[in-house]
């Protein structure tokens, strides 16, 4: 049966490593005999870096995944957490780093997939953050910088994001309907899949005067799961 599997927000770190063993199954029991996987982003809860791949955590990844992208081809997009992911990680893997947004046709349909970051219009102070992290300037100065400077970076970057997290209302880090509406509308697709907020779920919109749906994938810190695209439509897929 064709199918095409969507996940994200697995946030690896070495203190869960059960979600590192949720991944592994994943990967052996319902990746095998896909037409396609897509990890669109925040793979890992912080990447400092393409020569991170020698710390423990990224090398059992990259190990992991490398068989499974050989089998069935393997999509990467950015995160918020892993933008700094590059050819290196790619060629390791077998992954094929895709811009955000892309659109795809999926079984006919054409579908637009997204990280989600962008469309939280509401937080600008995340939005500022997101542009400078993402400059290239910013990013060749941060890798001058040895290793263990940046893993602490890295780290250091997660607790404060942690940290503006609480002193903001719930709206704010959820998506915007007019960003929502816009992204619809630019791309003309009547479809969008993203993750980001770990709000999974069905959502339907009126954009441009089309019927549109958004899927939002699960993060796992829990459970986990995944969206399956078929040439019937899409499920979510809940892990144990």
């Amino acid at each position: 049966m064709a199918r095409t599997l969507f996940i994200a927000d697995l946030h690896l770190a070495e203190e869960r490593p059960e979600t590192t063993a949720r991944f592994a199954r994943f990967l052996r029991d319902a990746v095998p005999g896909a037409d396609a996987l897509y990890i669109l982003g925040d793979l890992f809860e912080f990447w400092p870096g393409d020569d991170g791949m020698s710390l423990v955590l990224p090398a059992q990844v990259v190990t992991l995944l490398r068989p499974a992208a050989r089998a069935v081809p393997t999509f990467f997009m950015h995160g918020n957490r892993d933008f700094m992911i590059a050819s290196a990680f790619c060629a390791e893997t077998g992954t094929r780093l895709i811009p955000d947004p892309t659109v795809i046709d999926l079984y006919g349909e054409r579908t637009l997939l997204m990280h989600g970051d962008t469309l939280c219009t509401g937080d600008s102070a995340y939005l500022a953050f997101r542009a400078q992290v993402r400059n290239p300037a910013w990013q060749a100065a941060a890798l001058v910088r040895s290793l263990e400077e940046r893993v602490a970076m890295a780290q250091d970057l997660r607790r404060r994001s942690e940290g503006a997290k609480e002193g903001k209302v719930e709206q704010i880090m959820d998506v915007a309907r007019e960003a929502v509406e816009a992204a619809f509308a630019d791309s003309g697709c009547r479809r969008l899949i993203h993750g980001h907020t770990h709000r999974p779920g069905r959502h339907e919109h009126a954009a441009g005067g089309r019927s549109c749906v958004r899927w939002v994938l699960p993060d796992w810190y829990g459970c986990g799961g995944y969206l399956e695209a078929t040439t019937a439509g899409i499920r979510a897929v809940a892990l144990d």
